[in-house]
């Protein structure tokens, strides 16, 4: 039977655990093995003020053919929620260290929207340790005016709650139809947004309005796969336009329908074009070693 959208397929070769960074902060992670010992392995960073369990319907489908490393960013999720400044090279630091922690001395790294902003942030600082890229929903820069625009949202949601957010959200989130038709994933993914802590979620947001990534991009020398919902509305088809025409060799990918979560909305689409991000960081490999 297919997996629903969404669905969590728990293996029992996974793993849950915690690790904590050089600066004392626990980070949650989980590690999915897969049954051959030569799988690639990927990691996926999920978006701002959900968590790892976003990548679940992906990672369904991706058993067995990748071993996957998801995990809660600092702030979020099971993960430490001290208050501080956030900045990607800071998330990026704590995605090093979770290599080292489990071994990995690189990796294809996949993520959406916040998380392909810390991906991006990774591949510049350690590209060494990036075999390819994925960035799904997401940007390298949100403009001349996002660091007045997403200290707005921050400051909204102290004086509203994240409550008053949620619909709004859940609607940039998901396309009407999966809305209508998922109404039990809309629920999951809105508990796990009014779960966050209010000054981490400041944090981030303050973070990705200072993101400015843009300089990063022409140095990439990995196969990178630029992924879009056709819908999405928080960073739309320009922007990822803009990422495919920034990075040499990359792919472009608009998803038909899809708005800003297309790892859930969409992961049979999102799996798809993983695994062919797979077998092109495989054939890179393979052609560096003839």
């Amino acid at each position: 039977m297919e997996p629903a959208p969404g669905a969590t397929e728990m293996q029992p070769s996974t793993q849950e655990e915690m690790f904590k960074t050089s600066d004392g902060c626990p980070i949650a992670f989980r590690l999915r093995a897969a049954r051959n010992i030569d799988a690639p392995r990927i990691v996926l960073i999920h978006s701002l003020a959900l968590d790892g369990s976003v990548w679940d319907g992906v990672a369904a489908r991706l058993a067995d053919q990748a071993v996957l490393l998801t995990y809660d960013c600092r702030g979020h999720g099971k993960s430490d929620r001290r208050a501080e400044t956030f900045t990607t090279e800071l998330f990026a630091r704590d995605l090093a260290e979770l290599l080292d922690h489990v071994g990995w001395t690189s990796a294809t790294v996949a993520g959406c929207s916040m998380g392909g902003c810390v991906a991006q942030a990774f591949a510049g600082l350690y590209p060494s340790r990036v075999s390819g890229l994925g960035l799904i929903d997401t940007t390298a820069w949100y403009g001349e005016d996002a660091p007045k625009n997403w200290r707005e949202r921050a400051a909204t949601a102290r004086s509203n709650g994240l409550k008053g957010m949620v619909e709004f959200q859940a609607t940039r989130w998901f396309s009407d139809p999966f809305r209508t038709i998922h109404p039990e994933l809309v629920k999951v993914m809105a508990e796990i947004f009014l779960g966050n802590d209010l000054d981490c979620y400041a944090a981030t947001c303050v973070m990705l309005g200072d993101a400015d990534l843009r300089h990063l991009l022409p140095a990439l020398r990995v196969p990178v796969a630029v992924i879009v919902g056709e819908e999405d509305y928080a960073t739309p088809v320009a922007m990822a336009q803009a990422l495919h025409e920034a990075i040499r060799g990359s792919t472009l990918t608009i998803i038909p329908g899809g708005r800003h979560l297309t790892p859930v909305e969409c992961p049979e689409q999102i799996a798809s074009q993983l695994l062919t991000l797979l077998k092109r960081v495989g054939s890179q490999q393979a052609a560096a070693e003839a």
